[in-house]
């Protein structure tokens, strides 16, 4: 399939597809970036290969979609506060992403997408998973999308961000992270499509509801994402990038190359406050 002289491949009936045709170390015009944006709405994240680009080209194309945005934990590239170093090798403790989840989804305006670029990558592993939250909704029974439908959860950064920081041996004392309430269920502000939007990284409760329930009902809602059926899988090469949309997919980091290298940077584009 193509559109404005790119070529759409898709990776999976529910979510992906690689895009070939189009050098993002340059400008977007109009058209490439109609039809990166339509590609983006429609496959819920996007593969491109051989994306040789600069950190400012990165950033530039970011900036086409919106607002760049710094992590709230994670200190940026120096001079570069927007690009969030993503690396491990053979001293790492942990990776960034190990767990299914959506960028920073306790922020009170969460990500609308994340485009991430790997320069090193091992010789074996380190894919990304990706899942479609509107397959894993649509894959919800009636009943079950009508309860959910009416009901918030509590979307807190504070447990992980301070685990993730106590492995890593920084000094959190004072600091705050953002937590937030969102409907369990959002709308695509751009597709109009529905989407489930609870993880395991984040959210901490459904609101309205005795803790007991919430509690199953969550553990319910975080293995029902993992379902293959929802996926497609990446696996990188070296300055591949993969742009995705935090408002209708989850993903995770494989970590099966220890001790091997992977190393790439992120920017993040902000986005609107979900709505039921």
């Amino acid at each position: 399939m193509s559109a404005a002289g790119i070529t759409i491949t898709p990776i999976t009936p529910a979510i992906g597809a690689e895009i070939s045709g189009v050098d993002l170390g340059a400008p977007l015009d109009e058209a490439t970036f109609t039809g990166i944006h339509n590609a983006l709405t429609e496959h819920q994240v996007l593969f491109f290969r051989d994306q040789d680009i600069s950190v400012e080209a990165h950033k530039a194309l970011g900036v086409r979609f919106g607002e760049l945005v710094a992590h709230p934990n994670d200190p940026g590239l120096e001079g570069h506060p927007e690009v969030m170093i993503i690396h491990a090798d053979e001293n790492s403790k942990r990776v960034a992403g190990e767990a299914w989840h959506s960028d920073v989804s306790c922020s009170e305006e969460p990500p609308m997408g994340s485009i991430l670029r790997m320069f090193t990558v091992p010789p074996h592993g380190g894919d990304t998973l990706f899942s479609s939250m509107y397959a894993a909704y649509d894959a919800l029974s009636e009943q079950m999308k009508s309860y959910l439908g009416g009901l918030s959860a509590l979307h807190d950064g504070g447990p992980y961000y301070r685990s993730v920081n106590a492995m890593l041996g920084r000094d959190d004392r004072g600091r705050t992270y953002p937590a937030t309430e969102h409907p369990v269920i959002r709308t695509h502000p751009v597709s109009g499509r529905k989407a489930l939007y609870v993880n395991s990284l984040f959210t901490q409760r459904i609101l309205g509801i005795p803790r007991g329930e919430s509690d199953a009902m969550l553990d319910f809602l975080f293995a029902h994402v993992q379902n293959p059926q929802f996926q497609c899988r990446f696996q990188w090469e070296q300055h591949s990038i993969a742009f995705w949309d935090n408002r209708c997919t989850q993903h995770y980091a494989v970590w099966d190359y220890f001790p091997e290298v992977r190393s790439g940077y992120r920017v993040t584009v902000k986005g609107d406050r979900p709505r039921a």
